[in-house]
């Protein structure tokens, strides 16, 4: 039975099992509910970068630090029609689209609508992440035919003006509800490293898991430090900590996919291994994600074939036979 009702304790209680005792725990609850060797794959393109006008402490795009991102227009149609098309030739059953603003204008909304109906139509998922919405835009975008909207909630209640003073928590849960509300599946999670205690890593998920409904994609991102952001400086997460973050989320949100997101380039092969014995089960593929880097796809391949993992292909998708490698997968992303 899933749970929307967890305290602070009960999940500050799992984080403080043994190492050994939660991870069997999560891989027994991640096995009743999924296929514990495949894992879902998505590909990432940026359609506009750069000049948001929030101050996020860890992302490059901010216009107010100095981080070296370009500032770029967002994308033609026709350019982000054939990535996808590239993509989808290549194997990609789904397809991301980011673009750098605090929220879109609604004639901004408009191309982004444009974009969502010509991936569809070339019969892939599609998922985008382009700030708060209102309750109006959102429903538009499912009239159009989103499959899910990204909007991490990136770290607890508590901690979340360590981070960002732009915007409130709060902003946040808005979005998710008006995504919720319209039938959009919502994609939501967060950043672990920007120094925020396990407390707050406990209350960060507990967050999520309280929703009236979990959301279907979890990403759990470990901070990527990049030059000239307030959080450049910012201590190492220990990676058996992000290893038991991973292992909480599959216990609290059963059914939900855990995604291995940004930070994979600086984890080694056994880490990635535990985290998918945890419940990790789905990555974004390709070696850059909007600005900042991703695993090379080679190595993405051999662990794959090492740890007899295998992509899943969502039922209505249109793609290439993949059983066993991630060699015919393929990442378009836009150049920082």
């Amino acid at each position: 039975m899933l749970r929307h009702d967890w305290t602070q304790a009960e999940v500050l209680a799992l984080f403080e099992k043994p190492f050994n005792d939660l991870v069997f725990e999560a891989h027994t609850i991640h096995r009743a509910n999924f296929d514990p060797n495949a894992v879902q794959v998505s590909t990432l393109l940026s359609i506009k970068t750069g000049a948001c006008p929030e101050d996020c402490a860890y992302c490059s795009q901010s216009a107010r630090y100095k981080t070296g991102v370009k500032r770029e227009r967002l994308m033609p149609l026709e350019e982000v029609v054939a990535s996808a098309k590239a993509a989808r030739d290549k194997g990609a059953t789904r397809f991301c689209m980011g673009a750098a603003w605090r929220n879109p204008t609604d004639k901004q909304l408009d191309r982004v609508i444009e974009m969502i109906r010509e991936v569809k139509a070339l019969g892939m998922e599609v998922c985008v992440t382009l700030g708060m919405l209102t309750r109006q835009q959102a429903q538009r975008l499912k009239e159009a035919g989103l499959d899910y909207y990204n909007h991490n909630i990136d770290t607890s209640p508590e901690y979340y003006d360590k981070v960002v003073t732009t915007h409130c928590f709060e902003d946040r849960l808005n979005t998710l509800q008006h995504v919720r509300d319209s039938g959009i599946k919502v994609c939501s999670g967060g950043i672990l490293g920007m120094g925020e205690s396990r407390e707050d890593r406990a209350s960060f998920l507990r967050s999520l898991a309280n929703l009236p409904r979990h959301p279907e994609s979890v990403p759990l991102n470990m901070l990527v430090k990049i030059g000239g952001t307030p959080l450049e400086d910012a201590p190492a997460l220990d990676p058996i900590e992000f290893i038991r973050t991973v292992a909480v989320a599959r216990i609290i949100m059963p059914k939900s996919h855990v995604r291995l997101s940004a930070g994979r380039s600086g984890m080694d092969d056994v880490t990635q291994a535990w985290c998918f014995f945890a419940g990790a089960n789905s990555i974004f593929y390709g070696e850059r994600l909007l600005t900042t880097d991703n695993r090379n796809t080679d190595a993405d391949a051999q662990l794959f074939d090492k740890l007899g993992l295998h992509p899943l292909i969502p039922e209505g998708c249109n793609a290439t036979d993949r059983s066993s490698t991630l060699k015919a997968e393929i990442n378009i992303t836009q150049p920082a």
